[in-house]
């Protein structure tokens, strides 16, 4: 490991220098900022790597499809290959950004250096990540001239809207086809995601009959029935989905069971002296790693149908507004025996193998059966933060990971 280990220091300022011109890049979504500028420069340090790149601009249709409020800003895949044959070996970052939000103590975009940290939005969700791995590419390619396999980096827009018209259109229309997978998204240097719960959002609507106020009786009041049909929500269905936990470990022991979060939007009324005809709130209901979406739908659509005999006045609709598989790749197979092996010969760290609580690019591979794993460098608490910054030590610590991955998967003997 020690030839691997000093290339990546040796070439640490670089890679900072890197990152900075990334960073400088306001790629900003929604709605989708500056991604043509992002591939162009992109485009061209994988190309000084020695890479051969690919640009891909997503069909708008595909935009439309799935972000219709975005569609006039182009989406762009950068693609970049090293080596050849079998196996291929990915590494995925995504290069947008959430909105700076306020609260910053020097320019978002104009990132800075201190006391070790590399500040800027983007710097560690995950631009940080994006540039760990093409590190770790130049170290492993300065100290093995052969190897036997294919190096791929592949950089995408979207994920933080759904990945939908980013990873998901890679992967779906057959632009990559990895045999193995490692998302540089912050998890820390050690803790390594081999999978993520899945989401099913909705809207539960609630139909009266408007009448007005002062004659409340003529009308059916759609709020009051909201209330009544949140409260079987939380009390019923509650108790329904947390008899359900999931065999593997999670980031907190508590996402190991279903969960649901009611009201985080509720929508309707009219005004004050009107009985409402129409109420809806809001439900997030998570999945763990042994559900899928189309079980947990029909469960809620069952649950729905048994609320409806129970209030014959109140018309009761479902609106659904995003599915979101959960993803696994098995803690026992080779790519995270690799990278726990890895961890552990680098860092002498015994990493934590955990589902993540949120949702990642994986869902995306793990349709396919593609062995993928999420692990990058952090701090993971201050992605989308004001003040936001990538820890260099952290930073560097992955990079030698990844290099060292690369040794044992590529280098015979």
């Amino acid at each position: 490991m020690g030839k691997l280990s000093a290339n990546v220091d040796k070439n640490i300022e670089w890679a900072i220098s890197v990152l900075k011109k990334f960073i400088e890049i306001p790629t900003v979504n929604p709605p989708g900022e500056k991604y043509g500028e992002f591939a162009s420069k992109a485009s061209k340090v994988l190309e000084d790597l020695g890479f051969s790149v690919e640009v891909h601009e997503v069909p708008k249709s595909v935009v439309e499809k799935y972000y219709p409020e975005y569609a006039d800003h182009p989406r762009y895949i950068v693609i970049g290959r090293l080596g050849g044959g079998k196996p291929t070996i990915q590494f995925n970052g995504h290069y947008d950004v959430v909105p700076p939000g306020a609260g910053w103590s020097m320019d978002p975009f104009k990132p800075v250096i201190r006391k070790g940290r590399v500040y800027g939005r983007g710097s560690v969700d995950m631009k940080g990540g994006i540039v760990a791995s093409l590190l770790a590419i130049k170290a492993f390619t300065e100290s093995f001239k052969e190897f036997e396999g294919t190096i791929e980096v592949a950089l995408v827009p979207d994920e933080e809207i759904g990945g939908e018209s980013g990873t998901g259109y890679l992967v779906r229309s057959g632009l990559s086809k990895p045999d193995y997978v490692v998302i540089a998204e912050p998890s820390g240097s050690d803790r390594v995601w081999f999978g993520h719960r899945g989401a099913f959002w909705f809207y539960v609507e609630v139909y009266g009959k408007q009448a007005h106020g002062s004659t409340p009786w003529l009308g059916v009041n759609a709020f009051e029935g909201m209330v009544r049909v949140a409260e079987k929500f939380m009390r019923e269905y509650g108790i329904k989905i947390g008899s359900k936990e999931s065999k593997y470990s999670y980031d907190d022991p508590r996402g190991a069971k279903p969960t649901i979060t009611i009201g985080g939007e509720v929508r309707g009324g009219a005004k004050i002296n009107i009985v409402p005809g129409y109420y809806a709130f809001s439900v997030d209901r998570r999945l763990i790693v042994e559900e899928s979406i189309e079980e947990v739908e029909k469960e809620v659509m069952e649950f729905i149908e048994k609320i409806r005999g129970e209030f014959p006045k109140l018309k009761i609709n479902v609106k659904v507004v995003n599915k979101l598989q959960p993803a696994l790749t098995d803690p026992e197979s080779e790519l995270v025996k690799i990278l726990t092996e890895s961890i552990n010969e680098v860092l002498s760290v015994k990493p934590k193998l955990t589902v993540c609580l949120g949702g990642l690019d994986m869902k995306f591979y793990s349709e396919k059966g593609v062995q993928a794993v999420t692990y990058g460098p952090g701090p993971l608490t201050l992605a989308h933060q004001a003040n936001e910054y990538l820890d260099i030590e952290e930073f560097t610590k992955v990079s030698k990971v990844y290099a060292h991955i690369l040794k044992k998967m590529l280098v015979k003997g």
